[in-house]
């Protein structure tokens, strides 16, 4: 695969900066620098274009691209064609987009639930006038009582991935950040085969572009066309319809679990979380742990300490 497009000169330091270490001694003509790595050729010329080459081109090429979308507005797309927009806060609010976000990578207790879901320019009104927003702005009752005509009326993919599952895969090589990826990527390409008519795919960026590639390159299918952007909630309603589908299905797993338990499980990784541990692992045993929350959290050794 070949990805070219022109750097802009803001971007040129950088590369140089990035690439640095890897550059080699020998390199084309009229070109500033070439780098190969074991998947990809990357060569800057003199006339400011920069050249990809090999199976892993679209990814390094990803990260560039999100670098002159974010510090200059502009839009390039892998085969090298692009439009320069001007961007503000509501960038993506009139515009069908497929949108994820997800909720509980930061509770101790309950699963991680990540969703996606797509919004047409037609149905941007009927979600303004519920008033979507970001789910961590909304309280619980409100979520709960604008969730159910969300998933009534806007279509959706919602991956939940279980205690049990995440702690039986769970390594340094597998962290937080790897998952999210893996998670977001899986509902994003079950919403993409749908079919949707969609300007944009956005995510909310928790990892730099590269990165988020990197995680996903052993997927059998991947989702490459993502706008990432800070704040996306605030930015795009599908994002927003998704975090609050995402949380209200977080809130009735925890339900489920404090119901099982009989006792209310809090949300958070705080020191009333671990008072609840202590309580749970003094009553059914502490491997039961296990099932119903994340055992690489702090948590788990202050509610061992706790039982001692």
């Amino acid at each position: 695969m070949t990805v070219v497009f022109k750097v802009s000169d803001n971007i040129k330091p950088m590369m140089l900066e990035f690439y640095k270490d890897r550059m080699e001694e020998k390199k084309p003509p009229y070109s500033v620098f070439q780098v190969k790595d074991y998947d990809c050729v990357i060569t800057l010329y003199e006339s400011g274009k920069v050249m990809f080459q090999g199976i892993g081109a679209d990814i390094e090429a990803s990260y560039w691209i999100e670098e002159e979308r974010i510090k200059n507005g502009r839009i390039i797309h892998l085969d090298g064609t692009e439009k320069k927009v001007k961007e503000d806060n509501k960038v993506f609010f009139y515009e069908s987009t497929i949108g994820s976000d997800e909720v509980g990578t930061g509770d101790f207790f309950g699963p991680i639930v990540v969703t996606a879901t797509y919004v047409s320019k037609e149905n941007i009104s009927f979600l303004n006038d519920l008033g979507v927003r970001d789910s961590k702005k909304l309280t619980d009752d409100k979520i709960k009582k604008i969730a159910p005509a969300i998933i009534k009326n806007i279509p959706y993919s919602t991956f939940i991935l279980s205690n049990t599952s995440y702690n039986k895969n769970w390594s340094e090589d597998l962290n937080m950040n790897k998952i999210k990826a893996i998670l977001h990527n899986k509902v994003l390409f079950n919403m993409k085969e749908k079919g949707f008519s969609y300007s944009k795919i956005v995510v909310d960026q928790f990892v730099y572009p590269k990165k988020y590639f990197e995680h996903i390159k052993d997927a059998s299918n991947k989702v490459m066309d993502i706008t990432f952007t800070t704040k996306a909630e605030d930015k795009c309603l599908s994002v927003a319809a998704a975090s609050i589908i995402s949380r209200y299905i977080f809130l009735g797993e925890m339900k489920k679990l404090s119901e099982a338990l009989n006792m209310n499980l809090p949300k958070g990784a705080g020191a009333n979380v671990d008072e609840v541990g202590i309580l749970i692992a003094k009553e059914y045993g502490f491997n039961k742990l296990y099932d119903i929350a994340k055992m690489n959290f702090k948590n788990k050794d202050k509610i061992k300490s706790g039982l001692k």
